[in-house]
């Protein structure tokens, strides 16, 4: 059997990781900054992170949600503390796709309505109702096609305004920072336009904090820089630090009932055990403001190179717009530097690297970047 051939890969394999470097088969140090896609929160084989999962591992890796499992109890709370949504409830389930899924499906169970509004270059994930409010007609099937969707553009109020008089709205789904689509940041007067017109409208208002989430833009939430707010926020990527784990956090006024929501894997011993990991380095390793520190001085350095048409991006989520003469810099930075990092179509190079980052790590980036951009 062959594997299904759906993925442009590097020819490089990673044999070993630690903190923000890995190595190739042959002994080569890559210094990583791309995390697996924003993946990689707390450094690669964090020894606090290996030893919660072997530990828990010896004790039970699995059972169903059919028993009572203080894990998911003490995650809850401790993400409630770390987020300051103490008074949220939580969901969990296995990835970002998922999340969202969850997150829309709840939204049109709360109000009994089907219209959801997204944004142009979102990316919500590739699941049925998830990649249909994803703006890539490429990966959206036949079957995954709704009128049940409208996008809108970017940051436009007015357009919001209208589709709000058009349409009986279930549902407003926004990343806090656009990923794929080119780490484009949403406004904080933008999203208190959502949350002000889904108060009015009965809507719900969902923050897609999937890739811009868990700490890495200087907040917990990136939406948390507007002073608002969400109905539901959706989480995944760097709250598992590689252990697959999704969640959605829902506020006090949406209600459950048995049998609404329901996943088989999701928030299983192993998961729970990864995620308190997570979270315990980063609050005692104060990573959050290490994010944006880091951040900030990066995209201050960045944006004093002329070369580069613009900077975008809050803490260690960056995204660097190159000109087209420039396309070949991220190639070289990995084949000639053994440096990783993302990109964003068409040109732009996207930083997401562990929020433990440090400055002589992103003077290394930097280095590198001055010789390739010369």
């Amino acid at each position: 059997m062959k594997l299904f051939d759906v993925y442009p890969v590097n020819d490089i394999i990673i044999d070993k990781a630690s903190g923000s470097n890995v190595w190739d088969d042959k002994g080569t140090q890559y210094l990583d900054l791309y995390g697996g896609h924003a993946v990689i929160s707390i450094g690669h084989t964090h020894p606090h992170y290996v030893k919660r999962l072997t530990d828990q591992l010896h004790k039970v890796g699995f059972y169903s949600n059919s028993v009572k499992m203080p894990l998911q109890e003490e995650l809850a709370a401790l993400l409630g503390k770390v987020s300051g949504k103490e008074d949220y409830q939580l969901f969990l389930c296995n990835s970002g796709a998922e999340a969202n899924e969850n997150a829309l499906k709840l939204a049109s169970f709360h109000n009994g309505k089907k219209k959801i509004l997204a944004f142009k270059k979102s990316f919500h994930g590739r699941t049925s109702l998830a990649v249909a409010a994803t703006d890539n007609p490429k990966i959206v099937a036949p079957v995954n096609e709704t009128d049940n969707v409208t996008f809108l553009p970017w940051e436009d109020e007015a357009a919001l305004e209208a589709a709000f008089k058009q349409y009986e709205v279930s549902s407003v789904i926004i990343e806090g920072i656009q990923g794929v689509g080119g780490i484009n940041v949403a406004s904080e007067s933008f999203l208190r336009k959502i949350r002000s017109l889904c108060d009015a409208h009965n809507a719900v208002f969902i923050a897609d904090s999937v890739q811009c989430g868990y700490g890495r833009s200087g907040k917990f939430y990136s939406h948390d820089f507007a002073g608002v707010n969400a109905d539901i926020y959706t989480m995944a990527k760097g709250m598992g630090n590689g252990f697959p784990i999704g969640a959605i956090t829902i506020a006090p006024s949406i209600k459950p009932s048995y049998g609404m929501l329901g996943t088989t894997f999701g928030g299983n011993h192993l998961a729970c055990a990864a995620a308190l990991a997570v979270l315990e380095v980063i609050q005692q390793e104060q990573l959050i403001d290490n994010a944006a520190n880091v951040g900030n001085y990066l995209m201050e350095e960045l944006r004093k190179f002329d070369q580069v048409k613009e900077v975008r991006g809050r803490g260690l989520m960056i995204g660097i717009d190159m000109p087209e003469e420039l396309v070949h810099v991220r190639k070289n930075l990995l084949g000639k530097h053994r440096i990783f990092t993302g990109e964003a179509k068409p040109n732009v190079i996207r930083l997401l690297p562990s929020l433990a980052l440090t400055k002589a790590h992103a003077d290394q980036f930097l280095e590198a970047f001055r010789t390739e951009v010369k």
